[in-house]
């Protein structure tokens, strides 16, 4: 008779507990048919001015993804700071789905590096919903420049006592980091000209101020393209779509050199795995579409579709990658 007390009592147990399963099953299910995500407006902070690649890339991915989510992603440009400021206020934002930061590889990977501080965490702080893509960099020379390859490039620094000049858009940016990188891997003796903004690099390289220039594809393909430019070499991993015929720098025989400046989505840590999963497939579609596709290559990106966890280690692999250059060139900005 005990056993068959402790049958029934084990039987009312498992009973109880199914039961208790079924009930917040059901209580979740109803929550979730009663609160959709996304059922209002979805805000995408851009922590830069408008009219760059930057923001028009996001803007872009912003109009799609008002179509494929149903609701409107409004965007609001919170500028200052090289992009902290309007990081900031989504690292600190709730973390219900509602408010989205584009996230560019200078914000989160290289200003944690070469700020003495920055007001939030680049992995803790942010739960990334996926990676758009790869703003590919080039080295251009003016056409006066006696070379042409990346060798010519270093066996001419080397020879000349007061290095070569190269132009980019700012100290700390990721044109700047890949200048560092190049001299650290090949001993060239190359020397940084910091300018404010990389129109004006390219200007003074098209007139011969300075030799070399490196940059973003989207903004010097025109000018390779016209034969006004000596394309050097672009430091992607694979060719520019945009510039099929100039070499990576790993064809031109730097092992692993490897420097693109990307742009992606990320959320509030904390937000729920679901509506990261919604958004990413969002996401996703649009950039696997000939369209997408399309429109992110006529503004210099190779789109990169891909999961959420791909984005992440990406994001960590180049903190650390980035933090042994920085430190090698003691590169600071504050």
């Amino acid at each position: 008779m005990k056993n068959t007390s402790k049958i029934y009592q084990w039987i009312f147990f498992a009973f109880a507990s199914f039961s208790t399963v079924i009930t917040f099953s059901n209580t979740s299910l109803a929550q979730a048919l009663k609160n959709p995500y996304p059922n209002k407006a979805i805000r995408l902070i851009i922590p830069f001015a408008p009219a760059g690649v930057t923001d028009t890339s996001g803007r872009y991915i912003a109009d799609q993804l008002t179509k494929k989510l149903g609701q409107s992603v409004i965007v609001e440009n919170r500028t200052g700071a090289s992009g902290n400021i309007g990081t900031s206020l989504v690292a600190q934002a709730e973390p219900d789905g509602y408010t989205l930061v584009l996230g560019f590889d200078g914000t989160l990977v290289i200003n944690p590096n070469v700020f003495s501080k920055v007001p939030f965490d680049s992995v803790k702080d942010f739960s990334p919903v996926g990676k758009i893509g790869d703003a590919v960099l080039i080295l251009v020379a003016n056409n006066n420049f006696p070379g042409k390859t990346v060798n010519d490039v270093i066996q001419l620094s080397k020879k000349d006592p007061n290095g070569l000049s190269y132009g980019t858009s700012g100290t700390g940016g990721t044109p700047h980091i890949a200048g560092e990188l190049l001299k650290q891997k090949t001993g060239a003796n190359l020397v940084h000209v910091p300018y404010k903004g990389g129109g004006q690099a390219l200007i003074d390289v098209l007139g011969g101020s300075i030799p070399l220039v490196y940059t973003a594809v989207a903004g010097a393909a025109q000018y390779v393209n016209t034969n006004r430019l000596t394309a050097i070499a672009v430091s992607s991993k694979n060719r520019a779509p945009s510039l099929p015929n100039v070499p990576t720098f790993i064809e031109s025989g730097i092992p692993n050199f490897e420097v693109s400046s990307w742009v992606g989505l990320l959320a509030p840590a904390g937000t729920p795995k679901p509506i990261i999963q919604r958004l990413n497939l969002a996401l996703n579609e649009i950039l696997s579409s000939k369209e997408g596709r399309d429109r992110l290559e006529e503004m210099g990106i190779v789109a990169t579709p891909d999961t959420p966890e791909h984005f992440e280690e990406q994001i960590k692999a180049d903190l650390a990658k980035y933090r042994s250059v920085v430190k090698a060139a003691q590169i600071r900005v504050d």
